[in-house]
């Protein structure tokens, strides 16, 4: 019995390795780079210091002076044309493939502010992404338009704390129809943004069709944060950091209600709609992950030759060479496949590209988790104290590694496809256990 022709494979002709950014978003490029240096960098500064020493309740509102530094920083962003070009093929933004905006990430992932200032920020983007694919005209006017002007922020309530959140079947907040209105009961944790004063909706995943095929169970209903019954029980921490003001909060739904009109799409396209928005999102989190291996690598060789033991730069002692030698190999080669998973959704479209997507979810942030670790250990004690970026990055890349799913089931995905190619059999799209965070 003959085999199948792979999946995978290096063919000259094909469009898959043209990844060339367009000439079109070359100047795009090359301002955001210039913004971030000239505008991004210096507020940010001035941002971090006023939010110093906050302790209590104080820390989930912003300090006297910040919002007005960021909101300068993306009024300025606005006026340069710089603000919603992660929105692809979109007229509401720029209209970049997502090749061209995996280049921009990359840059956005080297400042921890440059995407909120652009309006680029997870998990806007994605929520943002779904209203704009499926938003119904009034849902798109009053939750998108804000959101799209950065007047508010939102949140993807999604992770549940009783359930394995990683297999979105078993998601268990349920809404049930009385009369014109959901009524939410549920828990739920780790919501990131929720914890921000400026956060305003939830698009929240809930079973409403318990009795239906199993992927046809789950939906997507907006959630506004001040609806009687949300009830915020506090912040989860990240390696011990809770990450005020955004925070990543642990949520009560008791009997929320809310209009039948706040259903997306419809009732049990859930799985559906992930589709829209986990591709995407994924490849921004793998870009602007390889952004932060960069900044982690100029770190680690800065360090490492303006410091000397044993009669040596630390970048010439022990394996340090070899180290900052497989940094830069991994690094070029984890953009080279991110691109290609970038262009693989321009050409084949999200649900036909998730291959692509889900092999460098699996890669990257293990990889980038790796480089920050080695950066840590090129500055000593130093490089776990708050006076270097690389703790909060390294505590941010681990999460990654959870987030958008583990590590083991884009594994899965992928070798169950590679196996299934093998065996002669089609994967069965039904059977994808769909995975959905920010």
């Amino acid at each position: 019995m003959s085999k199948p022709a792979p999946a995978f494979g290096f063919n000259p002709t094909d469009e898959l390795n043209d990844l060339r950014m367009s000439a079109k978003a070359m100047p795009l490029y090359e301002h955001v780079k210039r913004f971030i240096a000239e505008t991004v960098t210096p507020m940010a500064e001035k941002y971090e210091a006023l939010g110093k020493n906050r302790v209590g309740e104080e820390r989930w509102q912003y300090a006297p002076g910040q919002l007005e530094l960021l909101n300068a920083a993306k009024d300025q962003a606005k006026k340069e044309g710089l603000w919603n070009f992660f929105l692809p093929d979109a007229e509401t933004g720029e209209g970049l493939s997502n090749l061209d905006y995996a280049y921009i990430a990359s840059e956005l992932g080297k400042q921890p502010l440059a995407s909120e200032c652009m309006n680029c920020s997870a998990p806007d983007t994605g929520n943002m992404e779904v209203l704009e694919r499926v938003g119904t005209p009034e849902q798109k006017e009053r939750w998108l338009k804000p959101l799209l002007n950065g007047e508010i922020r939102s949140a993807y309530a999604m992770t549940e704390v009783h359930h394995a959140s990683s297999d979105a079947k078993n998601v268990a907040t349920s809404a049930v129809l009385d009369g014109d209105e959901w009524v939410i009961n549920g828990e739920k944790h780790y919501i990131s943004g929720a914890g921000s004063p400026r956060c305003k909706i939830l698009i929240t995943m809930v079973r409403t069709s318990p009795d239906a095929p199993a992927h046809k169970q789950q939906s997507m209903i907006l959630v506004p944060k001040d609806t009687p019954g949300v009830k915020i029980v506090g912040a989860m921490h990240v390696f011990a950091e809770d990450h005020a003001p955004h925070g990543h909060m642990h949520i009560v739904f008791d009997n929320v209600r809310v209009p039948k009109s706040n259903m997306l799409l419809g009732e049990g396209r859930g799985f559906e709609i992930s589709q829209l928005r986990l591709g995407p999102g994924r490849i921004h989190h793998c870009m602007r992950s390889i952004g932060a291996a960069e900044k982690a690598l100029d770190l680690m060789v800065e360090r490492g030759i303006s410091r000397e033991a044993f009669g040596k730069q630390l970048a010439w002692l022990g394996g340090n060479v070899e180290i900052i030698s497989r940094a830069r190999i991994e690094i070029e080669s984890m953009r080279l496949m991110v691109l290609k998973a970038a262009k693989a959704m321009d050409v084949l479209g999200n649900r036909e590209a998730r291959q692509w997507v889900h092999m460098v979810k699996a890669m990257v942030p293990e990889r980038v988790c790796k480089i920050i670790d080695q950066a840590i250990q090129m500055h000593g004690a130093l490089g776990v104290s708050q006076h270097t970026p690389l703790a909060h990055m390294y505590a941010q890349q681990r999460t990654l590694r959870l987030a958008d799913g583990p590590d083991e089931v884009h594994h899965l995905v992928v070798g169950r496809n590679e196996i299934r190619m093998h065996e002669g059999s089609k994967e069965d799209d039904a059977s994808m256990a769909a995975v959905f965070r920010n």
